[in-house]
């Protein structure tokens, strides 16, 4: 009796080590105060993790297994299920499949204690759609702490001022049902403009950060300069997409203007996220073809980007 009772007790104890390690556990409702992303007890967070490719062109990746492997393997404290909107077997073509996609990474980032970003994955203003996918997200999943909502990828060409109208109209949809967890919001030109949003920001909105993203290649010293002032002016940036190579997701890697740009971030305390994971024919998409579907990647599976982003992930995530 007195053997199962110790080792009882030691399965115990190993659970409760396994439970303080999940980020979620950790951090628990994430909150935004001035420039930064902080935890439950006011204490600074930088979340680190990988972004899914396009559903609807990936969506085998789309699985608790996958989700699993980067964050035991990887490292990663965050994850972005990115719901392709407009393109063939997106949310407008296949609404339904579209949403199990997207729960099927949501489901298991809970499982695993690690956030999740929901991404609405699109170019153009998709109000009625927009709204009424993140009604449903947040019926379904606004009482967990591990919920980001992403509520417009990366628009191109829209003026901020629709990007403004299009993003309170979005949020007021979301906060009738759940009243704090993170928002996320883009900026024009596939998240360049940040110094649009830092001389005319969103009013009267609490827990939202501005999305920026680079590609190392191709967006240099401007860009953070144009960060910098944003920040200057107390905007709250998070990376939601970014990689090593040129803005077209393909090229050869700059590991030196990569390091510099995580260099920045980290100096900075702002979260980052990478893209992508899938197997497409492109130096960004961080698995090789054929990889399994659902996570065991061993480095003969990664391409460059993959080994450097799994490197990146874990340097930074495991030595916090």
């Amino acid at each position: 009796m007195q053997y199962r009772l110790i080792i009882i007790l030691f399965f115990v104890f190993v659970s409760s080590l396994s439970a303080k390690g999940q980020p979620v556990n950790e951090y628990g409702k994430l909150d935004v105060d001035g420039l930064h992303l902080k935890d439950e007890h006011n204490q600074d967070v930088v979340l680190r993790g990988m972004s899914f490719g396009w559903h609807c062109f990936h969506p085998r990746f789309y699985n608790g297994g996958a989700v699993d492997w980067l964050y035991k393997d990887w490292s990663c404290s965050v994850v972005l299920a990115a719901m392709g909107v407009e393109p063939k077997q997106g949310y407008i073509d296949k609404p339904e499949w579209s949403v199990d996609k997207v729960k099927a990474v949501v489901d298991a980032a809970i499982k695993d204690g690690i956030y999740v970003i929901i991404d609405f994955h699109s170019h153009n203003i998709k109000l009625n759609e927009a709204k009424q996918f993140f009604g449903e997200m947040a019926a379904t999943y606004g009482r967990y702490p591990n919920i980001i909502y992403e509520i417009f990828n990366e628009p191109d060409y829209e003026s901020w001022d629709s990007v403004k109208l299009y993003s309170n109209e979005v949020i007021t949809t979301i906060r009738k049902i759940d009243p704090d967890n993170l928002i996320l919001v883009g900026c024009p030109h596939w998240d360049q403009d940040i110094n649009l949003v830092a001389d005319a920001p969103l009013q009267h909105v609490t827990g939202i950060m501005y999305t920026m993203h680079f590609y190392a290649e191709t967006h240099k010293q401007q860009l953070r300069e144009r960060c910098d002032y944003a920040l200057s002016k107390g905007i709250p940036i998070f990376i939601s997409e970014c990689a090593g190579m040129e803005a077209t997701g393909d090229g050869p890697i700059n590991y030196e203007k990569w390091n510099k740009w995580i260099d920045w971030a980290e100096k900075n305390k702002i979260s980052w996220v990478t893209w992508s994971l899938s197997d497409k024919d492109e130096t960004c998409s961080v698995l090789k073809a054929g990889a399994d579907s659902s996570g065991n990647w061993q480095p003969k599976d990664l391409k460059e980007s993959g080994i450097k982003t799994r490197e990146l992930i874990r340097k930074y995530n495991l030595k916090e």
